[in-house]
């Protein structure tokens, strides 16, 4: 067991299960996997009440209207689900810095917030320039055997590798 393992959920299990949850979506509501829309939405309710003109000639703000909606629900879920599963297998902890970070680059809160909300924006822009997210395009493509969900997953996985590869390797 390594030093970093928090007893949480097995992930074969886990993943079996957000499998059973994908049909089940497609089966009761008919929509697939996906989230990064949601994203978006925020964005531009948070905009309407800042600049609601700017949001009213935006194309784009149009196209996704602020409302929530499955996809919101789901995030939601994650969120609500993943604190009750926590719970529920004694591995909720309050931490600002994981103890892998901070093995490597110190307990620096600041540090660590940084670097996490530039890796979300690359996250998000990523996921905007593909027109769906890692679940999106990955989960429920796949689960259609979709070329591209299985292209898209496949960089996922090499880009996260590379990613975790720079920043976690060992030290010489």
């Amino acid at each position: 067991m390594s030093k970093y393992d928090d007893g949480g959920w097995n992930p074969y299990l886990a993943g079996a299960l957000v499998g059973v949850l994908a049909i089940l979506s497609v089966g009761i509501t008919g929509q697939f996997l996906g989230a990064s829309t949601t994203f978006v939405r925020v964005a531009a309710a948070v905009e309407q009440v800042v600049a609601p003109a700017r949001v009213a000639e935006n194309v784009y703000y149009q196209q996704t209207a602020a409302r929530l909606d499955w996809q919101g629900m789901v995030l939601l879920g994650i969120l609500i689900g993943a604190a009750l599963a926590a719970r529920q297998d004694r591995s909720f902890k309050s931490e600002t810095v994981p103890p892998m970070w901070a093995d490597r680059f110190g307990p620096n809160l600041w540090k660590r917030g940084a670097v996490a909300f530039i890796g979300g924006i690359f996250a998000m822009f990523g996921a905007r320039l593909a027109d769906g997210c890692p679940s999106g395009h990955g989960l429920s493509g796949m689960m259609q055997l979709s070329v591209s969900g299985f292209v898209s997953l496949t960089f996922f996985f090499v880009g996260g590798l590379i990613v975790a590869n720079l920043i976690y390797r060992r030290k010489a």
